[in-house]
C-alpha cells in the first residue's frame, strides 16, 4: 500500500484552479448526445466515469470529436436517435447508469442491458425501475433490484406524479428525462430540494420545465432538443476544500476562479459564513443555466459555533466532513443535525458523540485552534 505524507503549509495565498464538475460533464455529454445539433463542450472533466459516459455515447452511435480534459464535440443523434447495443458498461458510475436508462426507455432498441462493474452491482435501482415500470416501460432488474438492468422498448410511456421518499438528483433526473417521451406530464415531488443541475440544462436545451413548490416536472412528448455550446466550470465540492483552507490559513487570501455556484450544491457557504468566515463571491455570466462565479477567501480569524439542520444536509452532503473540520476548530460545541443514515466525520483532534437527531463536535481540550498529525489507514 502506498504512503502519501502531508507536510503543513504555513499559509496559502493566490489563485487555485479548479477541475470542471463531474455531474455537469455526465449531463452536458448526455444531453449533447441526444441533441438536434452538433454540441461542443469546453473542459469536460477527464474521470473513469465520465469517460464510461464518453464511451457510452459512442457505442450509441453518437459521433464524437475531440478528448475530455480538453474539448469534445458530439454530433447529436436527436432525442429519439440512439441506437443502443445489446449491452452498455457504465463501470462505476452510477450516475450514468440511472440517467441513461431514463434515456433508453424512449428509444427504438430491442433489448438493453445496462451493466457495470461489481460495486455498480451492488447499488439500488429499484428506485428508478419500479416508478419507470408504472410509466410503461419494459423494465427489469436483477431480483434484488440491482443491476443488470434490461430495457425492452421502447414502452408506451405515460407521464404520471412520482413522491419520493427520500431525495435524490440521480433518480429525480431519470425520471424527469423518461418524462420527455411520456404522454402528458411527469412531476416528481421530493421531501428536500435536491439537486437540480438536469433542470437547468434542459431549460438551455429549450424544455419546458414546470414547478411548483419541491416538485419539478416536464410536459411530454418532446419533439426535440438544442442544447447551445457550453464550458464546464469548477467543481464546487473540489473548491470547498480550498475555500476551507483558506479561510483556515489563508495569507490573506486565497481565489478559486470559475467555480459552480449552483444553490443546491453550495450550502457549506452558509455555514461558514454563519461561523464567521469571510467569502468574497464576484459572479460570471451563468453558462448552461449554471451560475458561476470566482470566490475570494480571506483568513478567519475565530469562529464562531453554528448547527447544521436536516434540511441542510442536500446542498452540503459532500462537504460534511468539511463543516465538522470547522467545528473541530471551534471554541465551543458545534452540532450536526443531520438526518442521513452515515456521516463521515473528521476524527482528528477532535472528540465526537451521537445524540438523539444528529452528531456533536467538540474540540478537544489539548489543541489550541490547530490539528496535529496523524496515521490514517
Amino acid at each position: 500500500m502506498a504512503t502519501v505524507r502531508v507536510a503543513p503549509a504555513p499559509a496559502l495565498c493566490g489563485a487555485i484552479p479548479i477541475p470542471p464538475d463531474k455531474s455537469i460533464t455526465h449531463r452536458a455529454i448526455l444531453f449533447g448526445a441526444i441533441s438536434d445539433r452538433t454540441v461542443a463542450v469546453d473542459r469536460p472533466l477527464d474521470s473513469e466515469d465520465t469517460g464510461a459516459t464518453l464511451a457510452a455515447m459512442e457505442v450509441c452511435g453518437v459521433e464524437v470529436r475531440g478528448h475530455l480534459g480538453d474539448r469534445i464535440e458530439l454530433d447529436g443523434a436527436g432525442l429519439r436517435g440512439l441506437y443502443p447495443p445489446a449491452t452498455i458498461d457504465c463501470m462505476n458510475s452510477g450516475t450514468l447508469a440511472r440517467l441513461l436508462t431514463g434515456i433508453l426507455v424512449g428509444q427504438s432498441c430491442e433489448v438493453t442491458t445496462i451493466d457495470g462493474d461489481a460495486s455498480l452491482r451492488r447499488r439500488p435501482m429499484n428506485r428508478i425501475a419500479r416508478p419507470l415500470a408504472a410509466m410503461g416501460a419494459e423494465i427489469h432488474t436483477m431480483p434484488g433490484g440491482t443491476p443488470p438492468i434490461v430495457i425492452s422498448g421502447p414502452g408506451g410511456l405515460v407521464g404520471m406524479v412520482h413522491e419520493l421518499p427520500v431525495a435524490s438528483a440521480q433518480v429525480k433526473s431519470c425520471l424527469l428525462l423518461a418524462g420527455l417521451f411520456a404522454d402528458g406530464e411527469t412531476w416528481v415531488h421530493e421531501p428536500e430540494r435536491s439537486r437540480d443541475h438536469t433542470e437547468r440544462m434542459l431549460e438551455a436545451a429549450g424544455v419546458t420545465i414546470l414547478r411548483d413548490g419541491l416538485a419539478v416536472g416536464v410536459r411530454g412528448p418532446v419533439d426535440g432538443i438544442m442544447l447551445p455550446d457550453l464550458a464546464v466550470p469548477g467543481d464546487f465540492s473540489s473548491a470547498a476544500f480550498h475555500a476551507v483552507a483558506g479561510a483556515l490559513c489563508a495569507d490573506p487570501q486565497v481565489r478559486l476562479n470559475g467555480v459552480n455556484l449552483n444553490p443546491t450544491r453550495t450550502g457549506l457557504m452558509a455555514v461558514m459564513a454563519r461561523m464567521g468566515a469571510d467569502v468574497q463571491v464576484l459572479e460570471r455570466p451563468p453558462m448552461a443555466g449554471e451560475p458561476t462565479g470566482d470566490l475570494i477567501v480571506t483568513r478567519a480569524h475565530g469562529l464562531r459555533a453554528t448547527e447544521v439542520a436536516p434540511n441542510e444536509v442536500p446542498s452540503l452532503i459532500d462537504e460534511l466532513p468539511l463543516v465538522g473540520l470547522l467545528g473541530a476548530l471551534d471554541d465551543q460545541v458545534f452540532r450536526f443535525a443531520v438526518a442521513v443514515e452515515v456521516v463521515v466525520l473528521v476524527r482528528v483532534a477532535a472528540h465526537q458523540r451521537q445524540e438523539r437527531g444528529g452528531v456533536v463536535v467538540v474540540r478537544h481540550p489539548a489543541v489550541a485552534g490547530h490539528l496535529e498529525g496523524a496515521v490514517m489507514a
